[in-house]
């Protein structure tokens, strides 16, 4: 087993570049960093106790606890093994951001799933970006058939 260098954990958990939230079983939220503060506006106190609603928007609410009740009981997500989900997400001021993230599974002493955590990081820019070059590639191509 390699030697964990002391604080890593603290340093990781305690850091304002990237969200890390923690889940229980039913989406509630028991884990709210810096990062997520943020990120989202919401204070650690705001969060926790929650679920996750307050930063999914309604329109993709039904698809995400789909999404959440199939992981909790098969305990499998594709976005554990480094694939990445880029999903909106709503701020405390209502704001619709891009975020990215992966989860990790939280298992119960029987080794069954028990909740997740979640790190996520603010891509809106990049992707409002990526969406413009798209479409200025699309104009490009659409001018250059008609020529």
């Amino acid at each position: 087993m390699i030697a964990t260098p002391p604080g890593l954990a603290e340093a990781l958990l305690t850091s304002a570049s990237d969200a890390i939230i923690a889940t229980d079983r039913d989406g509630i939220v028991t884990y709210w960093n810096p990062g997520a503060v943020r990120i989202f506006g919401f204070s650690s106190h705001e969060a926790i106790g929650q679920s996750l609603d307050f930063i999914i928007p309604e329109n993709l609410r039904a698809r995400h606890w789909e999404g959440y009740r199939h992981t909790m009981a098969t305990g499998e997500s594709r976005y554990g093994a480094g694939d990445l989900l880029s999903v909106p997400a709503l701020t405390k001021g209502g704001a619709r951001i891009s975020v990215e993230f992966t989860i990790v599974m939280l298992l119960d002493g029987r080794g069954l799933p028990d909740g997740t955590v979640a790190v996520l990081r603010d891509v809106t820019k990049s992707f409002a970006e990526k969406l413009a070059l798209r479409r200025e590639l699309a104009g490009l191509r659409q001018s250059a058939s008609h020529t």
